[in-house]
């Protein structure tokens, strides 16, 4: 089993704001692979299911793998950003999940918007949400996407920005850069972290 966690905060309000991108690219993988994320438990809406090589795009396939298959959870914690340890970690105890089966999906302000990182451990970064997680898993070993949003170009303060909605500009970008994350987490899926580093570490266009 593994664990596909987006951190972001809970209800409309925050749906299409920077800091939830974790949310946004959740739900992309789980339409694709028509896993619905409608069970409750542990403060988390999750769903569980199938991810099948054959179904990933053709991007993402090389062809000795196209009968396997991935049972996952897909993970969107309902704690509100600071506190997603508290969801996840009992999530993963429950079910079993190692913390190096575990990706982490979430929103970085030190990386210029669009920008994709994927790490397999690390630090928090000074993030809310990954230092709850490091906390409450007690380890930092486990892989994760820092998606860039960059920080205000105006007097705004960080926690105000990461709270705002994409612009216009930026919502161009970001549509296509959900599909490429996902595409990243089907890549570690199936071939690992090394591999999915290698094809998604780039530096794409920025917003304006």
């Amino acid at each position: 089993m593994k664990m596909i966690v987006g951190l972001g905060n809970p209800g409309p309000r925050y749906a299409r704001n920077r800091h939830n991108i974790g949310f946004q690219v959740a739900d992309v993988l789980a339409r694709r692979h028509a896993i619905s994320l409608s069970r409750s438990k542990y403060n988390a809406l999750f769903g569980q299911g199938t991810i099948s090589h054959s179904r990933a795009p053709e991007s993402v396939r090389l062809p000795d793998r196209d009968s396997s298959s991935q049972q996952v959870l897909i993970v969107r914690p309902l704690t509100f950003m600071n506190l997603s340890g508290n969801s996840v970690a009992p999530m993963a105890n429950y079910f079993r999940v190692e913390a190096d089966d575990i990706f982490v999906v979430y929103d970085e302000l030190d990386l210029p918007s669009g920008k994709l990182r994927l790490r397999p451990f690390g630090g928090s970064g000074g993030h809310n949400g990954m230092k709850s997680l490091i906390r409450m898993l007690g380890t930092d070993r486990f892989p994760r996407a820092r998606v860039g949003i960059g920080r205000p170009g105006t007097p705004m303060s960080p926690a105000d920005y990461v709270l705002q909605d994409f612009s216009a500009d930026e919502e161009i970008i970001f549509e296509s850069l959900r599909h490429r994350i996902a595409d990243a987490v089907e890549t570690w899926l199936f071939y690992g972290i090394d591999l999915a580093m290698n094809r998604y570490n780039s530096t794409p266009a920025t917003a304006k």
